[in-house]
């Protein structure tokens, strides 16, 4: 596996697929969790999604992840920890999203703003757009499947805003407790634009990437050692929030004690909550795992692995979303909105991996 290797765009896309199937899940474990606040349940979590999962998969799956880390150029460490910051706030306030506007509804409108930004800013930012994007066949291809990716997430917006507009105000409180359709627009527009940065970071993390080929890391794994440093910025933004929710909302004494601070004190699963968070952090985690992984297959347009992993988490943070009865009540044309974004949102995934296929020396 070390050195030189074709790249599959297939087989990219069926890694982004698996990454998005994570995404898309991740946050269901987490309705398993009772009576701890979010603070404390999404803190958990975020422990194994950003440091545990990432240093454990990294040593075991990379070589000499210490010494690669430690070889890295302090620019190379900064910028993706800067980035991994500002992508925390991104995915701190996602976790608020969800709270707010549902799963498919919130899921279409962030990465929405994610899409956009995450695949096309890269290559403008690297001065390549032109020459290698909008001047090559396969680069025409790939920009096609990302207008219909946008086509696709736009008409999921659609289909949320169609059922939000026929539910009661009852039917939403039982389906999303928290349901606030302006609050949770402007949260999900924020979440989106920050949430971008992690292809920053990625981008970034190129030279970490070339050390740990050196080292004689597999071409598959050469994203994770970029990971535990990304990843360890967004734990920065993540953790100092909750522990001022802690503190200011006095919420502290969650992850210990075993009953809650009432006046009819309530027994709290400690074992079961904690179960539940870390199955919700390890789950996030694997989506960029496996992105990582589908990335080393697109080829020198691996800028358009953001956009497969968008389109795959709609896809299945949709359907999750009509099995969890999210969408419990919507009429014809709502159903037929959402419909028509899953088939439109799997078709820009085969026309983005065409378009890298396209460029694959023959």
């Amino acid at each position: 596996m070390n050195g030189y290797m074709n790249p599959n765009p297939a087989l990219g896309v069926v890694f982004h697929w698996l990454g998005g199937l994570a995404s898309g899940s991740f946050y269901v474990p987490f309705r398993g969790v009772k009576r701890w606040s979010w603070e404390t349940y999404w803190l958990v979590g975020g422990f194994f999604s950003w440091i545990i999962a990432p240093w454990m998969l990294g040593l075991y799956m990379t070589n000499d992840l210490l010494a690669v880390l430690s070889a890295t150029p302090a620019r190379t460490i900064f910028w993706c920890y800067f980035w991994g910051v500002l992508w925390g706030l991104g995915g701190l306030t996602f976790g608020l999203t969800m709270r707010y506007l549902g799963m498919s509804l919130g899921m279409a409108m962030v990465l929405g703003y994610c899409a956009a930004f995450g695949t096309l800013m890269p290559p403008i930012f690297d001065g390549v757009f032109a020459s290698s994007v909008l001047h090559t066949t396969s680069g025409q291809v790939i920009l096609l499947g990302v207008a219909i990716c946008m086509a696709g997430i736009a008409c999921a917006g659609k289909a949320g805003m169609s059922k939000e507009g026929e539910m009661t105000a009852e039917a939403k409180q039982s389906v999303i407790k928290e349901f606030n359709l302006k609050k949770g627009v402007a949260v999900a527009t924020f979440s989106g634009v920050m949430s971008a940065c992690f292809s920053y970071g990625l981008r970034a993390g190129d030279p970490i990437k070339e050390l740990t080929l050196k080292h004689g890391t597999s071409i598959l794994w050469q994203g994770l050692p970029v990971l535990v440093v990304v990843l360890l910025g967004g734990f920065t933004t993540n953790c100092i929030w909750c522990v001022i929710l802690n503190v200011r909302n006095k919420s502290g004494h969650q992850y210990l004690a075993p009953t809650e601070r009432t006046k009819e004190a309530a027994r709290v699963p400690l074992l079961n909550n904690y179960f539940f968070s870390a199955l919700a952090g390890t789950t996030w985690y694997f989506q960029f795992f496996f992105y990582t992984m589908g990335e080393t297959q697109m080829g020198k347009y691996k800028f358009s692995s953001w956009t497969l992993h968008m389109a795959s988490i709609i896809i299945f943070s949709s359907l999750w979303g009509i099995g969890l009865h999210e969408w419990r009540g919507a009429s014809s044309r709502t159903w037929t909105w959402l419909f028509i974004s899953l088939f439109v949102l799997v078709a820009s995934t085969v026309v983005v991996g065409y378009g890298n296929y396209l460029a694959v020396p023959k």
